[in-house]
């Protein structure tokens, strides 16, 4: 389902606001860039499951952006993450990339285009509704956003 909006998130809250809102196409839940690095995949995945839990029928899919870490990229894979950002100049991105396969999913060399939600404040009306018309695009419409 990687084909669907991405919307990065920080922390819990915003996840589960984005989970809220994703509409038929679900929601990839992008980590921000180097997340792997500062806060470890087991963060992003609590926060991930905490909302997921929140919003049991929302469809979604979690990618976490590692950098040039492959080693974190391999800790997360081995922690249920299937789709990854990892800097393609990495050693191991072939690898790891098949490894992500096997299991379903990706690893990406660049970040996939994203509505950011520490640049907005989606507990307001108007942050609501930015969310919302990005949630409401199509794999195949999904641009860089305006903010």
């Amino acid at each position: 389902m990687t084909a669907a909006p991405a919307v990065v998130v920080h922390n819990a809250a915003q996840a589960r606001l984005a989970l809220a809102a994703a509409g038929p196409c679900g929601v990839v839940l992008l980590s921000a860039t180097g997340a792997a690095a500062s806060l470890g995949p087991a963060w992003f995945r609590a926060i991930v499951l905490a909302a997921a839990a929140a919003h049991p029928a929302a469809r979604w899919d979690a990618m976490l952006d590692c950098g040039a870490a492959a080693g974190l990229a391999l800790a997360a894979l081995r922690g249920g993450f299937c789709h990854l950002v990892l800097e393609p100049a990495s050693p191991a991105f072939v690898r790891l990339g098949l490894v992500a396969a096997a299991a379903g999913g990706v690893v990406l060399g660049a970040r996939p285009a994203a509505l950011d939600l520490g640049r907005i404040d989606a507990t307001r009306p108007g942050g609501q509704a930015m969310l919302a018309r990005w949630l409401q695009k199509t794999p195949d419409d999904t641009r860089e956003p305006t903010r």
